[in-house]
C-alpha cells in the first residue's frame, strides 16, 4: 500500500514537472513574484538584524554598569523647555557624585563642541569631547599611542588633546601626531596620545571622528559655557547599577533644590535601560522592513493563482482524459498543487540566494558603508517556508477547480 502511494506520487510530481517544463518562461515569470518577495524580506530583515547587532557591539564595547545624567526640562511661569532644555549640571554636581555616592567607581564631567582643526595645510571638522582623567576608564576606550590626560591637567585646564583614529590619519596620515600641535579655534593644542580605533557604529557614525580634552578646557576655551553638557558615571558593578542611580538622583535633589514631588531638572538614565530602549526600536524597525517585503510575497502568491487557473482552463480535456482512465479527484487535486508548490519553492530557493546577495551588496557599496547587514538562519527560513505556505495557500483553490471537473464535460471541451 505504502509503496502504491509512494510510486503513483512520483508519478505525479513526472507529470508536473513536464507540465512546468512546456511553458519554461511561463514558470519563471510566475515564480519571479516569489523570488523578488523571498528575496525583499531577506534583504530588509537583514538590514535590520544588522542594526539591531550593531547597537548591541556598541553597547557591550562600552559596558552594561553606565550612568549618564543630563540636563532635564523645567517650568518657567507655565512654559517647559523639554528634555535638555535647561541648563542645570555644575561641575561641583559631579565632584558631589564621585565624593558622596559609594556605589559609583567613576565620574567624567563631559562638555561637547565642534569646532575646525588645524594642522599645517591640513584641516577637519570634527567634534571636541570635553572630559575628565577617568573617560577612558568609563567607556572601555585604550589609548594606542601616547597618554591620556591626568587630573593635573584637567584642574590646570591644559591645552592638551588625544586624538580619534579617523582624525589622526585626516590630519596626519602616516605622520607620528605626538608631541605635535594642533589649532582648534585658533588656539593651539598639544597632541599627547592617540585612541585605539573603534570603528563603526552601526549606522551611528564612526565613533573616531573626535577629539577628547580636559573639559575645563573646552568650557573655558572653546565653548564658554560654565554648565556640563553630561556626566558620565561608571557604577561598582552592574547589581549596584539602580542603587547607584538612586543614590544620584537623592544627592542632585538636595543640590539642585527641588521640593519633593516637583520635576527634576536632570535625567539620569543607565545604559540597561538605554540598551533595552534601542533594542526595542530596531525589533520594531525590523518587523515594519519585513511587512513591507512581505507585500511582493502576496503579490507573487495571487501571480501563482492566476497562472494556475489559466492552467486549469487550457488543460481541462488533459484534466478529462486523465479521470476517464482512472484518475481520483486526489490525484488531480495533488498535481495542481504541486505544481503551484513547486513554482513557490523554486522561487523561494532562488529569493534565497537573491536576498543573500542583495544584503552583502548594500554593505559593499560605498553610500551605505554606514549600514551593517546579518543574515539570520533564522530570516532565510522563515521567508523559505512563508513562500511554500503561499504556494499551498494560493495554489489550493485552482487545484480544486482542476479536480472538480466533470469528466464528460471536461472531454467535450474545445
Amino acid at each position: 500500500m505504502v509503496k502504491k502511494m509512494v510510486l503513483q506520487t512520483r508519478q505525479t510530481l513526472r507529470v508536473a514537472v513536464r507540465a512546468l517544463s512546456r511553458n519554461k518562461m511561463r514558470s519563471f515569470l510566475t515564480a519571479l513574484g516569489i523570488i523578488i518577495g523571498v528575496g525583499a524580506v531577506i534583504a530588509m530583515v537583514s538590514i535590520g538584524e544588522g542594526a539591531k547587532k550593531g547597537i548591541q557591539d556598541r553597547f557591550a564595547s562600552m559596558g552594561t554598569n553606565l550612568l549618564f545624567v543630563s540636563p532635564g526640562s523645567r517650568n518657567v511661569r507655565g512654559v517647559r523647555t523639554g528634555g535638555g532644555g535647561w541648563q542645570s549640571l555644575e561641575i561641583g554636581d559631579a565632584e558631589a557624585i564621585e565624593e558622596n555616592c559609594d556605589a559609583v567607581m567613576y565620574v567624567s564631567p563631559s562638555a561637547s563642541s565642534r569646532a575646525q582643526v588645524i594642522y599645517g595645510n591640513k584641516n577637519w571638522n570634527t567634534s571636541i569631547q570635553g572630559t575628565g582623567d577617568k573617560y577612558p576608564e568609563i567607556r572601555s576606550w585604550e589609548v594606542e599611542s601616547g597618554t591620556y590626560f591626568d587630573e593635573g591637567l584637567v584642574r590646570s585646564a591644559a591645552k592638551v588633546c588625544v586624538l580619534g583614529a579617523d582624525v589622526k590619519d585626516n590630519l596626519f596620515e602616516t605622520e607620528d601626531p605626538i608631541g605635535k600641535i594642533i589649532r582648534i579655534k585658533k588656539i593651539p593644542f598639544r597632541v599627547i596620545g592617540v585612541f585605539k580605533r573603534r570603528g563603526e557604529s552601526g549606522g551611528f557614525g564612526s565613533r573616531d571622528d573626535m577629539i577628547a580634552a580636559p573639559y575645563t578646557t573646552v568650557m573655558r576655551r572653546l565653548s564658554g559655557n560654565d554648565y556640563l553638557s553630561s556626566i558620565d558615571i561608571r557604577a561598582v558593578s552592574t547589581k549596584r547599577l539602580e542603587e547607584a542611580q538612586m543614590q544620584i538622583e537623592e544627592l542632585l535633589r538636595v543640590r539642585h533644590r527641588i521640593a519633593p514631588g516637583s520635576e527634576d531638572d536632570f535625567e539620569v538614565r543607565n545604559m540597561a535601560d538605554v540598551s533595552e530602549a534601542f533594542a526595542e526600536s530596531t525589533k520594531t524597525m525590523t518587523l515594519l522592513l519585513a511587512s513591507i517585503a512581505s507585500i511582493s510575497l502576496l503579490v507573487g502568491g495571487i501571480g501563482i493563482m492566476n497562472i494556475m487557473l489559466v492552467s486549469v482552463t487550457e488543460r481541462i480535456r488533459e484534466i478529462g482524459i486523465r479521470m476517464a482512465v482512472g484518475a481520483r479527484e486526489k490525484d488531480i487535486l495533488l498535481q495542481f498543487l504541486i505544481e503551484a508548490i513547486m513554482l513557490s519553492v523554486m522561487g523561494g530557493g532562488i529569493g534565497v540566494l537573491l536576498g543573500i546577495s542583495a544584503s552583502r551588496l548594500v554593505r559593499k557599496i560605498s553610500m551605505f558603508s554606514n549600514i551593517e547587514t546579518l543574515v539570520t538562519p533564522q530570516s532565510v527560513l522563515l521567508a523559505f517556508f512563508s513562500a511554500a505556505a503561499v504556494g499551498i495557500f494560493f495554489g489550493f483553490y485552482p487545484a480544486r477547480k482542476a479536480s472538480k471537473l466533470d469528466p464528460i464535460e471536461a472531454l467535450r471541451y474545445e
